[in-house]
Parts: C-alpha cells; structure tokens; sequence
C-alpha cells in the first residue's frame, strides 16, 4: 500500500517536470529574436523604429485645411453694445412691496431716474472688399451704439453700420484700414446642389474663427419665419450662438452664404442665406445706403388642391391672385382677381414667396412677362415693375 502511494506521487512529479521543460521550450522559440535580411546581426524588426514624417513637410493635400488656411484671415469677430433704458428705479426699490401707499409715494421719489443697463452681443462677419467693407447680419448690429471688429491677426478696429435691411437679415460694416484687408472670395450659391461638402467658420460662443465642416442638406428653404425674403441654404455644419454672419463656404473656399440661424430644438439644422441673393443686397446698400425692391402691386394666396383641380393644374404650380391693388404696376398691366400667376420671365413660380423674390429682385422700372392663367387659357401679360412702396 505504502509502495503503491509513493510510485503516485513519482508518477505525478515525473508529469509535472515534462510539462514545465515544454513550457520552457515554447517560450523560448516564440520569444527568440528573428534574424534580419542579411543576416549581419543588425537590429531586428522589432527593435527598428518606425518610419516617421520629415519634420517640416506638409501632410498630404487637405481641402478643409486649405479652405481654413484661405479664408481665415477675412472672418472677423464682431462684438457690440447697446445701451437700454431698463425698468424704473422705483420698481426695483420697493422695500414694503405693492402696498398703495409706499408704491405711490417710491414712484414719485424714483420718477425721472431710468435705469441704465448695457448689452453686449458676439457675431461674426466676412471681409468683402480689401478698403474695409465687412459683411454680417442685421440682428448682429441691431441697435448697437458701438461695434467693434476683430481680425484674425488679433487687431481690433472700430464698425460703422453703412446699412441694413431687417427683411433679409443682412448688414453691411465698414472698418478704416491703413493697408489692404485680405478679401473673400464671393461663390455662386444657385449652383450648390444637395450633398456637397459645406464649411462654416466663425465666433461661436467667442471662440474664434472655429471650422466645422458638414454638408449642404437642402436649398431653397422657406416658411423657416425668420424673414421676410427667405431661400435659405440648409446645413449640417455646427452653426452656435456667435457664428451670426458668419460665411458658409464651399470646398474650394468661396462664401455661398450667411450664416444666420439654427433651429434650436434639433440637432444639424442650421441656415444660411444665398450669397447670390445678398450680392444685390451688398450693391443697394453702397449705392444708396437702402434696398429698394420691385413691387407688382397684388394679394397673392397659395393653391390648394381643390382650387388646383377647378384650373386644371398641380398644386405645385403657380399662385392664385386675390387683390389687385388701386394704382399698382399690376392694375396697369391689366391683371385680375382670380388671374393665375404660373410664370416670371419664362422660370415657373411655385409658391407665394418663390413670386414674391422674384419680384423683389426684379429691377424697377423694367418689364417683365409673367405667364398667366384665366378662365382656363393661358396668356402673356407684360408688367413694368414699380418699387415697392415705404409703407
């Protein structure tokens, strides 16, 4: 019995010492350097470092780093204050409340002594010629009684507003420079089509001249109710408070746009307007310090399916006139309630406000032809556009 246990545990300390020379003999022959190439004894694989780049030498041929490298210099920040006139004195100093008495008698004391207060706002803006001229948003510089430019260079001058027009967002700065401002390239935004690279730089919550990169969602956006002319470009690119007036680029670095919004509520929704619909908004404002627009003189309504069908059309196709005014280019040219406007110089109009750009950018004075439908047949009808009255 005593023999039996002992050849056991010989067996078992036989077993172990085999397994531990194997594992010996495994770790040696994975772990056993590799010879090179030429068989001189030079470092091994392992131990060669791995090929770095040259110091110096440029990365290879980037699109965003040469739209940021091209354009920064020609974003500015934009920084303004305006002074208020807050609540009265005597409504933030009534130590016994609504009481008539004491109310009374605080009002009287504190009457005549408004409470100053002063708001600053951030923005940004694009350099559109080199003696200064700085485009940027209407609500960036509204009501600012000081602006204040800041360059990519760390300079800082001070804005004067050349003008302004609330109805498309749109502001025109001038900045006095001693030597020339490096300028932005102005693109074609009707030629943006959906999916192309988009490329946004501005302020954004005072960070300067910060790149976000997306794409172009949608153009011609309308009914967004931020104002009153709108064909907004639609992208992805990270717009934040402080990119206001900012320029929305394409991949070869030219301005399509204006920053101008974003729908707070989602994500990736911004809005920029066309650059090709601020280009005459940028020639008003210099010539003549104002933007002055065509004016037809109608009420005009949208289709809806019923009405669509009695003319024999798609919903999508034309605008209904519902008033012609007194006096107006349209009563001159002989249009009529109920006339169907199905077409602007040959290009078809699909909605109130496709018709009501279309007009505004008309030039005054000029005719134009619009195309269209009444009592079922269609006709030409020739129209010398007016200027959209004050009022």
């Amino acid at each position: 019995m005593t023999n039996s246990r002992w050849f056991k545990a010989l067996t078992l300390a036989l077993y172990a010492m085999a397994f531990f020379s194997l594992g010996v003999y495994v770790h040696r022959s994975l772990t056993k350097p590799t010879p090179t190439a030429s068989g001189t004894g030079g470092a091994t694989a392992a131990s060669r470092p791995a090929a770095t780049a040259k110091e110096g030498v440029s990365t290879p041929d980037n699109p965003f780093v040469k739209v940021a490298e091209q354009v920064t210099p020609s974003v500015v920040n934009i920084s303004t204050v305006t002074s208020g006139k807050g609540r009265p004195a005597a409504e933030l100093f009534r130590p016994f409340g609504n009481d008539p008495f004491f109310r009374d008698f605080f009002d009287r004391f504190f009457e005549g002594m408004p409470r100053q207060r002063r708001q600053t706002s951030l923005g940004s803006g694009v350099i559109i010629d080199k003696g200064g001229l700085i485009l940027t948003n209407n609500h960036v510089v509204k009501d600012a009684d000081e602006i204040s430019v800041k360059f990519a260079s760390k300079q800082e001058a001070k804005g004067k507003v050349v003008g302004t027009d609330p109805k498309t967002d749109l502001a025109l700065i001038r900045v006095s420079a001693k030597d020339d401002l490096p300028v932005a390239v102005l693109g074609n935004s009707d030629a943006l089509r959906v999916g192309e690279w988009a490329v946004a730089i501005g302020n954004p919550f005072g960070l300067d001249h910060t790149l976000t990169v997306g794409v172009i969602s949608a153009t011609g956006r309308s009914e967004v109710g931020i104002a009153a002319y709108e064909n907004f470009i639609q992208t992805d690119a990270s717009i934040n408070p402080g990119n206001s007036g900012g320029p929305l680029l394409n991949i070869r670095g030219e301005v399509v746009g204006i920053n101008t919004a974003i729908v707070s509520s989602g994500q990736g929704i911004g809005f920029a307007i066309p650059i090709n619909m601020a280009r005459k908004v940028i020639d008003d404002l210099v010539k003549r310090g104002k933007v002055t627009r065509g004016w037809l003189g109608v009420g005009i309504q949208p289709l809806t399916p019923e009405l669509a069908k009695s003319f024999g059309v798609t919903a999508e196709e034309g605008v209904l006139v519902n008033q012609v005014m007194p006096k107006s280019p349209a009563e001159a040219a002989g249009l009529k309630t109920g006339d169907l406007i199905l077409g602007v110089n040959g290009s078809p109009v699909k909605d109130p406000r496709h018709l009501q750009r279309a007009i505004a950018e008309a030039e005054i004075g000029k005719s134009i032809e619009l195309t269209i439908m009444r009592d079922k047949v269609r006709r030409t009808v020739k129209v010398q556009v007016g200027e959209i009255p004050a009022s």
